[in-house]
């Protein structure tokens, strides 16, 4: 099971571990239930954990514009398995979206410090 909390700003937030060539790191990632591909990281973090680029993709932002996203990959632990996901660079924090949680049951108390429970699906 994965857990988090809401924030006060009505932000579910969750904390994920994505591992890179060599480097792993803990992240504190948005759930984003409008973001269709896996995750969403900034370059920094990209470079840090040396994701190989794999190309780019076209992507509608929040805004309806089409923009082309770097395309890398990347593992996770989830549901504390090791999963290959594809990432996109951003500028922004951490998105989670529906491909991760693809075969998951996501529960949200939607009050301040609210729970955010993620549970495998059989």
């Amino acid at each position: 099971m994965i857990t988090g909390k809401i924030r006060a700003e009505r932000a579910a937030i969750i904390e994920m571990e994505v591992i890179g060539l060599n480097q792993r790191a803990k992240i504190e990632a948005i759930l984003d239930t409008g973001f269709t591909s896996h995750l969403t990281l900034p370059g920094f973090l990209i470079d840090h954990l040396k994701l190989p680029r794999i190309g780019t993709r076209r992507t509608i932002i929040a805004h309806g514009r089409a923009v082309f996203l770097n395309l890398y990959l990347a593992k996770v632990i989830w549901h504390g398995r090791e999963r290959n996901i594809e990432v996109l660079q951003t500028d922004k924090q951490p998105l989670v979206g529906m491909a991760l949680l693809r075969g998951s049951r996501l529960t949200l108390d939607v009050v301040p410090d609210g729970d955010v429970t993620i549970t495998a699906l059989p």
